[in-house]
């Protein structure tokens, strides 16, 4: 086994932990205190590759493999969950499935403007009201045929990107007969009539990161908007979820990593008993099971994108490495804010913005008892 990053790669997280350090870490206080999303790191990182990370190169993305996709993201969220949120979100949801799916025509009039980072970004719509996990059975918001038209009505609410993106990507019952073929996939320009995004949710973390509950009024849009094939949507949603679970587990990596720093920062600077903290027996346990699960986290995200690079099945280990790296950067998280004892709770220090935002890992793109079932049936039927 070689753990070994490529010369590539290597190049690649030079060049990504650099603009990070540069153009998002900086602001990321302001981001979660404002509620407002970073646009520069938009402006500046699509020249980089970092809004068309898997758009083929003839559409002008950059098409990275997945394993360089997971270094991204985990330098993205050791600066800025929020900003590295959007992206993932942009990236994997937003562009995947026209990426992946799309028809030719769909590929050439969306995936270009999406890429270089010039204009909004992309955005999908799953969760209803009453459909979150439990998408083919409980998804209301429908589509009809009318004419050389699609005819959608519904709700959709946590739609990241929603208010900052060119489209939604929308998940509808196509076949009211129900079932594992009645789902579809259609592209629903934002600026379509009918179409309402509502303001963006007050959240706990992630608050430079906008979601946005959407409404579907008798919204049309063309027959050649469907992504992918008419009643796959469902299968096309859970591969997207997959690729998608890779990177929300490098996202936890890098906020863990970076509450480790602030930890052995503040480790060294903070003294009790005439001794820096990080002389104690207690503070140094906590930091070496940061740096043990940051470690296994980090082994297990890129083996599952190394799963996929490889074209070989992953949908168990991208679950297993979600999992672990989500409630592993909560761990992480937790435990930098005792270190840090009553500062870690106040505002002035980034360990109690790094908790907040490290919570939603856990609940997005797939909740850690959702990921279990997933894990215990791959596991039952022999996989």
């Amino acid at each position: 086994m070689n753990f070994d990053l490529n010369e590539e790669q290597k190049t690649w997280k030079k060049i990504v932990h650099e603009f990070v350090a540069e153009v998002i870490k900086p602001k990321a206080r302001e981001v979660d205190e404002n509620e407002e999303f970073n646009w520069d790191a938009v402006r500046k990182g699509g020249p980089l590759g970092l809004t068309g990370m898997n758009i083929p190169e003839e559409y002008g993305g950059a098409n990275v493999d997945m394993v360089s996709c997971t270094i991204a993201m985990e330098e993205l969220g050791w600066g800025c969950g929020s900003t590295a949120l959007s992206f993932t979100a942009h990236n994997m949801l937003g562009t995947g499935p026209i990426a992946v799916f799309g028809s030719e025509e769909l590929k050439k009039a969306w995936l270009p403007r999406m890429s270089q980072g010039k204009g909004k970004l992309g955005s999908l719509a799953l969760t209803e009201p009453d459909a979150g996990s439990d998408l083919q059975g409980g998804l209301t918001t429908k589509a009809e045929k009318q004419g050389d038209e699609w005819v959608i009505n519904g709700a959709k609410m946590w739609c990241t990107n929603a208010g900052i993106a060119e489209y939604v990507i929308t998940l509808v019952r196509s076949d009211p007969k129900g079932g594992s073929k009645s789902l579809s996939m259609i592209l629903v320009p934002t600026d379509a009539k009918g179409l309402t995004i509502g303001p963006a949710e007050k959240k706990m973390g992630l608050r430079g990161s906008p979601a946005h509950g959407v409404t579907y009024d008798n919204v049309r849009v063309p027959l050649g908007n469907l992504v992918g094939v008419e009643g796959r949507g469902l299968q096309q949603t859970l591969a997207t979820l997959d690729s998608g679970r890779i990177l929300i587990g490098g996202i936890s990596v890098g906020l863990a990593r970076a509450a480790m720093e602030e930890s052995v920062k503040y480790a060294h600077e903070r003294k009790a008993f005439n001794q820096p903290i990080g002389e104690f027996q207690a503070v140094q346990f906590k930091l070496a099971n940061m740096a043990l699960e940051i470690e296994l986290a980090r082994n297990m995200v890129h083996k599952a994108a190394w799963l996929k690079d490889q074209g070989r099945p992953f949908s168990k280990e991208a679950a297993m490495a979600k999992l672990y790296a989500s409630e592993m950067a909560e761990r992480v998280c937790y435990d930098a804010i005792q270190i840090h004892g009553g500062n870690g709770y106040s505002r002035a220090y980034h360990v109690e913005r790094m908790y907040r935002d490290a919570r939603l890992m856990t609940i997005g793109e797939g909740t850690s008892d959702i990921l279990r079932l997933v894990i215990a049936r791959s596991v039952l039927a022999g996989k």
